[in-house]
C-alpha cells in the first residue's frame, strides 16, 4: 500500500496581516448596498410619480386625419378633439367601470391603428373603430361596449358644456335645443303621451346633433335607455338584462353643425324618399267636433258646418272628423271597422250617404277595437283571435288577446305582424274610404308598446318601436293621402304626420312649442306635418282668447298645413275673420310654392325644408338657442310673436354674406346681425326674404350689440 510522508513546512513563515483592507472592503460593500437601496427607492418613487402625477392625463387612442379620440384618465372621459386646433368637440363621460384611478390604457388591438380595444376590470369590453367611407371633412368613430356578465348596466353621458344639442325625441313641451329639458331614464321608444306625459314621442330617431359639428347615432334595434339632465348631459344606458345587451353608437365630426347634419343626419334613411299627396298643402283643415249619436244627425251637422264655411268664404278646405264620428258612419254603412262599439243586433238598412260624399272629408281610425264590439266577438267565434296582439300559452296553442284601454273602453290592438290581419284591416279601410268619398285617412294610436307598458316581454318582431314602423308601412300601403300620429324610421314614406295636441296658452306646452316642434320634426326628416289646430286642442273647448288665436294663426300660415278647431266666427270679431281669410290666401299663394320648391331638395339630398337660423350661420353661437324663428329653405325667414302682449321683438338675420328684405317695409338689412326692438302690430308677422342686391331700396344698419 502506498506510503505517505509528511509535507515539509513552508520556508516562509505565516504572518497575520493587519493592513485594514478587510474592514475597508466591508465598509464599501455596505455603502454600495445602501446606495442601491436608495436608488431602488428613488426609481420606485419616480415610477409611481410618472404613473400618478407626471404621466399625461390624456391618451390618444384612435386618430383619423383631422380628428381623434382621447382617453382622459382622471375624469374617466372619452374626448373627441380636432388634431390641428386641439378643439374639444364633445366629451363623453364613461361610467362603465368601478370608480378607480386607471393606468395609462394600452391598445389590445395591437398594430391596428384604426381600432382600439380594451377590457376594464373584467367588467366590459370596449372597441372603438374608425369608420371610413364618409366624405372629406367628416370622420366617424364606432363605439361599442359589451358587458362581460349578466345584469350589467352600461352608461355613457354626453356633456352639454359649451355645446347645444338637437334631435332625439319629441316631448310634451318641446324645447330647442334640448339642453333645457329634463327626462328621467326610460326606454328610448315612442310613448303615448296621454298615458305617459313625461315620456318620449311621437316623432323619434336615434340621432343627436351638436352645435360643435358632432353627431351621435345610436345603433338600430339595440335596446337603450335615455335620460336628460338640464344643461348638464344626456345619457345613453343599456338595460340590465341576462342577455348582456351591448351599448353601441357612432360619433362623427364635421366642419360645423350644418355640414354635420348634411353629411350624417340628412342621410339617416337609406330608403328612397317619396312625397305624400301635396294637394293638402293648399287645403285648410277644419276639425268638426259636433255632437252626434246617429248617422243622420252627423250628416246634418256636417252639411250645416260646410254651408257656414261657404257663407264665410272659407269653404275650400278639408273637414276632418274624429274616430267616434267615423265609427258612426261606419256602422251606418255596414263596413264594421275596428273600433266599432255597436252591440250585436239585427242589421239595419244601409243609409244613403250622398249628403256626405260631396264634402272633402278626412276620416280617423285607429288599430284598436272595443271588446264589446260585434266585430271583435265575431273574430273570436271565427277563430281569428290572432288578428289581435295576444299572450300565448306555454302549455297549449291557445292565444288570449292582450287587453288594454283606448278612449275609455277596454280594447284590443291589431296584430300588425299578421299578414292576414293587415290585409283584412286595409280592405275594410279602403271600402269605407270609397263609400264615404273620404279624401284622407288619419291613423292615430300608433304610439306606445303595450307589452312594455304592462311589463311583458315583447314577442319577436314587436320589440321597441317596431309596431309603429310596421303601422306606418301599413298606412302607406293605402296611398299617399294618409296621415299618421307617430313616426320613427319612416321619414322616407309618403305620409303626413299629425303633431301632438297642445294647451291653449302661451307656454312651452302651448304656442311656444310650435316652432321648436317644427324645427325638431323637419331636422329628423318629417317635413310634411300637420300642426295642432289654431289655439290648441287639449282643452276640447273653443278658444276665446283673440290675441292667442291671431298669433297662433300667424305661425301656422307658414307651415305645411293650416288646421283649425275653433272657427274664427266663434272665437273673435269680424275683423279677425277677415284676417283669417287673408292668411289662408297668403299661405296658398306664397308658402305652398316655397314648400314644393324645397321638397325637391329634400327628395334629392334629404335637407330639411324648415330650417333653424344656424343653418346659414353655423359658426355664430347666438344662433344655437334661437327658438322663435325659422327659415323656409334658404330664402325666407319667419320671426313671429310668441309672447303674450308683446308688440316688439329682437330678430336675428342669419348669413353674413346675405341681404334680407323686410316684406312689411321693403327695408334691406345685412345678414349676421340683430334688429333690436322690431315693432310688430297685432295683425302683422315679421317676414324677411333673402335678396341678392337691392340697389333701388335703402339699406338700414341693424343693431348687433348685446
Amino acid at each position: 500500500m502506498p506510503h505517505t510522508r509528511p509535507r515539509n513546512p513552508s520556508p516562509i513563515p505565516e504572518v497575520t496581516w493587519d493592513s485594514g483592507f478587510k474592514e475597508m472592503n466591508e465598509t464599501w460593500k455596505g455603502a454600495i448596498a445602501c446606495l442601491g437601496v436608495a436608488v431602488f427607492f428613488v426609481m420606485t418613487i419616480g415610477i409611481i410619480y410618472w404613473q400618478v402625477v407626471d404621466q399625461p392625463n390624456k391618451n390618444w387612442i384612435v386618430r383619423g386625419s383631422t380628428s381623434g379620440l382621447i382617453w382622459e384618465r382622471r375624469s374617466h372621459s372619452l374626448i373627441l378633439q380636432t388634431l390641428s386646433e386641439e378643439k374639444t368637440v364633445v366629451e363623453i363621460d364613461v361610467g362603465n367601470f368601478p370608480d378607480m384611478e386607471l393606468p395609462f390604457v394600452k391598445n389590445l388591438c395591437w398594430l391596428n391603428k384604426t381600432e382600439f380595444c380594451y377590457t376594464w376590470d373584467d367588467t366590459a369590453d370596449l372597441k372603438i373603430s374608425f369608420e371610413p367611407g364618409f366624405s372629406v371633412g367628416t370622420e366617424c368613430y364606432s363605439i361599442r361596449w359589451t358587458p362581460l356578465h349578466c345584469e350589467l348596466t352600461l352608461k355613457d353621458c354626453f356633456s352639454m358644456t359649451n355645446i347645444s344639442w338637437y334631435g332625439g325625441a319629441s316631448v310634451s313641451a318641446q324645447r330647442w335645443p334640448l339642453n333645457n329639458m329634463n327626462a328621467k331614464s326610460q326606454p328610448y321608444i315612442i310613448s303615448n303621451l296621454n298615458k305617459n306625459p313625461i315620456g318620449y314621442g311621437p316623432v323619434l330617431e336615434r340621432y343627436f346633433l351638436g352645435s360643435t359639428g358632432v353627431t351621435v347615432t345610436i345603433a338600430p334595434d339595440v335596446p337603450v335607455f335615455l335620460s336628460v339632465e338640464s344643461n348638464k348631459h344626456f345619457c345613453l344606458e343599456s338595460p340590465s338584462s341576462i342577455d348582456m345587451i351591448p351599448l353601441q353608437y357612432m360619433v362623427c365630426i364635421s366642419q360645423n353643425i350644418t355640414s354635420a347634419h348634411q353629411e350624417v343626419g340628412s342621410q339617416l334613411s337609406e330608403q328612397e324618399r317619396r312625397l305624400p299627396n301635396t294637394d293638402i298643402l293648399g287645403l285648410p283643415i277644419w276639425k268638426y267636433y259636433g255632437a252626434a249619436d246617429s248617422a243622420a244627425k252627423l250628416e246634418r251637422g256636417l252639411r250645416s258646418f260646410f254651408n257656414r264655411l261657404k257663407r264665410h268664404h272659407l269653404g275650400a278646405g278639408l273637414i276632418a272628423i274624429n274616430e267616434h264620428s267615423t265609427m258612426i258612419l261606419s256602422n251606418a254603412d255596414h263596413t264594421h271597422l275596428p273600433g266599432t262599439s255597436r252591440k250585436m243586433h239585427s242589421p239595419r238598412h244601409s243609409r244613403d250617404l250622398s249628403l256626405i260624399k260631396p264634402l272633402k272629408l278626412s276620416i280617423t281610425l285607429s288599430p284598436y277595437i272595443s271588446i264589446s264590439s260585434q266585430l271583435f266577438l265575431m273574430s273570436l267565434q271565427e277563430g281569428k283571435e290572432n288578428y289581435w296582439l295576444s299572450l300565448h300559452s306555454e302549455f297549449d296553442s291557445y292565444s288570449a288577446p292582450l287587453l288594454t284601454t283606448w278612449k275609455g273602453q277596454f280594447s284590443v290592438r291589431l296584430n300588425v305582424t299578421s299578414n292576414a290581419a293587415v290585409s283584412w284591416y286595409l280592405e275594410r279601410v279602403s271600402l269605407l274610404q270609397q263609400k264615404l268619398g273620404a279624401t284622407y285617412v288619419t291613423f292615430e294610436g300608433g304610439e306606445g308598446n303595450m307589452f312594455l307598458e304592462q311589463a311583458i316581454h315583447p314577442p319577436r318582431g314587436l320589440e321597441g318601436d317596431k309596431y309603429i314602423c310596421i303601422l306606418a308601412l301599413m298606412a302607406s300601403a293605402l296611398g299617399n293621402s294618409t296621415i299618421i300620429s307617430a313616426g320613427t324610421r319612416s321619414n322616407h314614406l309618403p305620409l303626413f304626420v299629425q303633431m301632438s295636441s297642445l294647451q291653449s296658452d302661451w307656454s312651452y306646452a302651448g304656442l311656444k312649442s310650435i316652432i321648436p316642434s317644427v324645427l325638431h320634426y323637419s331636422l329628423l326628416g318629417y317635413n310634411f306635418f300637420i300642426p295642432d289646430a289654431v289655439g290648441g286642442t287639449l282643452t276640447n273647448e273653443f278658444l276665446t282668447d283673440e290675441e292667442l288665436y291671431i298669433r297662433w294663426l300667424q305661425i301656422v300660415t307658414f307651415l305645411p298645413v293650416m288646421s283649425f278647431s275653433t272657427p274664427p266666427w266663434v272665437c273673435c270679431d269680424d275683423w279677425v275673420l277677415n284676417l283669417t281669410r287673408q292668411y289662408i290666401q297668403r299661405h296658398q299663394e306664397f308658402v305652398v310654392p316655397l314648400i314644393l320648391k324645397y321638397s325637391k331638395e329634400w327628395l334629392s339630398m334629404g335637407y330639411p325644408i324648415f330650417r333653424p337660423v344656424w343653418w346659414l350661420s353655423p359658426n355664430d353661437p347666438i344662433t344655437f338657442t334661437v327658438d322663435d324663428e325659422f327659415l323656409i329653405g334658404d330664402e325666407v325667414l319667419i320671426a313671429p310673436i310668441t309672447e303674450q302682449g308683446q308688440v316688439q321683438r329682437d330678430i336675428y338675420l342669419p348669413g353674413e354674406d346675405h341681404l334680407w328684405m323686410d316684406t312689411n317695409t321693403a327695408q334691406v338689412f345685412d345678414g349676421g346681425t340683430v334688429i333690436r326692438n322690431y315693432s310688430v302690430k297685432i295683425a302683422e308677422v315679421p317676414v324677411f326674404v333673402k335678396v341678392s342686391s337691392m340697389p333701388d331700396c335703402p339699406r338700414f344698419p341693424s343693431s348687433t350689440g348685446e
